[in-house]
């Protein structure tokens, strides 16, 4: 018999070979795939009588002939009639697997295919294709048809005898890969090494007097019975903890795992297993792996799982997701929208389960899944509403927290007098030591920061917790970040301010990209006589900068660095005092000259300002500026032999890490010459 195929348009083959798959790879997956369907199949019918003989050995067989230049799948299952191949192969996308669902849809839940597309994926990788057909029917004739990639084709009777599908592919010039056994081995382990039937390909090897031999065993890919299949009664720890180095060998053991298994409003089983993450944070898109009834799709998850949980590892495996060839339809899937939410759900569950059960080992892993949760709350509005329950905060004493059992903790002594509550923290222990231990001298508590998302974390906790505000240890002096009463004002003379200025100012070491602003304040005698901070919200934007494209301008900016002068500390006040019975005399008559022409200058500005009155204020800002250098090279040459300040700005550097190479040297020496 010969005939033309059921198709719309003779270009189906072309639109096949370049389209229908994104990877021509993934044609062993479809073949396979039908060969494991037409296994289960059998087994369907046997199980209603419909079926009698003996089933036979069910697996299914992937041949490599290097010479012939075909591969082949077989299979032992339900086989095709001379009307079969007629309605299933010759008329494209009539999928048979449809029809038998229908009829078995009560307990045919393992049939693999929804498209009948799928044989001919062949074609992506051969120039002919045949298929040798033997039907379970009792009385049928095998059948043999032969297609080179044109609507032609030819179905006749040959001699098989065995019940099943033979699917023979003469692989084309260009992909003569497949006729590698080592690059289908790699294809199977990757698509098939959960199939639900036994795949076989090539022959097991072993070691045999001092070398690798082959055996007359067959090689079984897969692992019919993978661990998600089972109920978690059935499993315990080992069983998991195997199954996951199986998925992920070499790995460390995982901190715990979350069994899916629900089966309405869809079904769905899995594993997804908590890796140790710590702080090497990146979102690798290959760690949870999806399947169809046990038949891989992909390892690319996006839609299917929330973005956050691409930090976890397992398997999905649900028959309400497609097996599709289109990437972008499952993330636009109704269906795959609703698993999304169910893991979602599932998994903060889990996690408050966990938490509740045994707090004192969630406390132990929470450094280590601390940046899934930071970063699942971040990205994902309800799971941040059920992870406020169970998400920890550290202190600096490791004691562990939750949100509102930290809150209840500091209400009392860490609110404002605005009546806000002030969560104060460190991004870096050791680094800010001094401030920490100036806060918990006080009797404040201070918590640990230090992750790479916390920048981004504590504006979400701010835009959660009402009347709260957050605030860095070393962004501002202690009085500062916990207002009690009003700023006590610094008592100094503009004359005597203008000369501290500078006298700090000229001493301030040249730090690339960084500025620095003088500032006076009456603080504790005995507090440090200076300190350094940084503002919170531009250290906050360039730390977010550094993560999120589109916010390159803060990134840009210069780090802004507040000198804090303490003029209650006693040090400070020797200082004023010596410098003003050297300047005061000396500055004065120039701070008052300026004083005047400033005044001058801003009459001449008026509305009313005539073209000669704003030429004279020009003359005079250029007198104001020769005045100002004046006034500042006067007190920088003697600033300049005052080595007290310029070790104490040293000091206040070193505490914040800004002291380094030739200027920390030159601290160094002048600490020895000082003692």
């Amino acid at each position: 018999m010969k005939g033309t195929i059921g198709v719309t348009t003779e270009n189906i083959f072309p639109v096949i070979k370049k389209f229908l798959y994104s990877d021509h790879e993934i044609f062993l997956r479809e073949l396979v795939s039908n060969a494991v369907d037409a296994t289960q199949k059998l087994k369907t019918l046997s199980s209603f009588g419909d079926f009698k003989g003996d089933l036979g050995e069910m697996n299914v067989t992937v041949t490599v002939d290097k010479e012939a230049g075909t591969l082949t799948v077989s299979d032992h299952g339900v086989g095709m009639t001379a009307d079969d191949v007629e309605k299933y192969i010759n008329q494209i996308a009539f999928s048979g697997a449809e029809e038998f669902l229908e009829k078995y849809k009560d307990t045919a839940n393992t049939i693999i295919g929804h498209f009948g597309l799928g044989f001919y994926s062949a074609f992506m990788v051969a120039k002919k294709v045949e298929i040798r057909t033997l039907s379970y029917k009792e009385g049928a004739e095998a059948v043999h048809w032969v297609c080179d990639g044109s609507p032609e084709f030819t179905l006749e009777p040959c001699d098989k005898t065995q019940r099943g599908t033979d699917i023979i592919l003469y692989i084309d010039d260009d992909n003569k890969e497949f006729l590698e056994q080592s690059r289908i081995d790699t294809l199977l382990r990757k698509y098939c090494r959960f199939l639900p039937v036994p795949v076989t390909s090539g022959m097991e090897t072993e070691w045999k007097d001092g070398k690798m031999v082959t055996t007359d065993r067959p090689k079984i890919i897969n692992n019919t019975e993978p661990a998600w299949t089972k109920k978690p009664a059935e499993l315990t720890d080992k069983d998991y903890l195997n199954f996951y180095h199986e998925l992920y060998p070499g790995q460390d053991d995982p901190l715990f795992w979350i069994h899916l298994n629900v089966d309405y409003p869809f079904t769905l089983t899995g594993i997804l297993y908590f890796p140790k993450i710590k702080n090497n944070f990146e979102v690798t898109k290959n760690r949870i792996q999806l399947y169809c009834n046990q038949v891989y799709v992909t390892d690319s998850v996006e839609g299917v799982v929330p973005e956050f949980m691409m930090l976890l590892q397992g398997v999905i495996d649900s028959p309400d997701i497609p097996l599709n060839v289109s990437r972008s339809y499952l993330q636009s899937d109704t269906a795959v929208k609703k698993i999304s939410t169910y893991i979602t759900k599932k998994v903060a569950g889990r996690l408050d389960e966990l938490f509740r059960n045994d707090r004192t080992d969630f406390e132990q892993k929470w450094d280590d899944i601390r940046i899934f949760i930071e970063y699942g709350m971040l990205t994902d509005e309800k799971f941040c509403d059920a992870a406020m329950k169970f998400c920890l905060l550290k202190d600096t004493e490791g004691k562990y927290y939750t949100i509102d059992e930290y809150k209840a903790l500091i209400e009392p002594n860490q609110t404002d007098k605005e009546g806000n509550i002030v969560w104060l923290y460190t991004t870096d222990p050791t680094a800010q030591y001094s401030y920490i231990q100036n806060a918990t001298e006080s009797g404040y508590s201070v918590l640990v920061l230090d992750g790479q998302l916390d920048s981004h974390f504590v504006g979400l906790l701010e835009n959660k917790l009402e009347k709260c505000r957050f605030a860095r240890i070393d962004s501002d002096v202690l009085s500062n970040l916990i207002p009690k009463s009003d700023r006590k004002e610094a008592d100094l003379t503009s004359t005597r301010r203008a000369i501290l200025t500078t006298l700090f100012d000229s001493q301030l070491p040249k730090v690339k990209d960084t500025t620095f602003l003088v500032s006076f304040e009456a603080l504790g005698s005995n507090d440090a006589p200076v300190v350094i901070t940084q503002n919170e919200y531009m250290r906050r934007m360039k730390e977010m900068a550094a993560m999120q494209p589109g916010m390159s301008f803060y990134g840009e900016m210069p780090d802004n660095y507040s000198v804090v002068v303490n003029t209650s500390n006693p040090i400070i006040t020797r200082i004023s005092d010596d410098a003003g019975k050297e300047l005061d005399s000396k500055v004065e008559p120039i701070e008052n000259d300026i004083n005047a022409k400033n005044t001058e200058i801003t009459g001449l500005r008026g509305d009313k300002a005539t073209d000669e009155d704003r030429t004279k204020a020009d003359a005079l800002v250029v007198e104001v500026d020769s005045l100002r250098k004046k006034e500042h090279d006067t007190v920088a040459e003697y600033a300049a032999s005052q080595p007290v300040v310029r070790q104490l700005i040293d000091l206040a550097l070193l505490g914040n890490g800004l002291l380094k190479g030739a200027e920390l040297a030159r601290f160094i020496s002048r600490s020895y010459s000082l003692l």
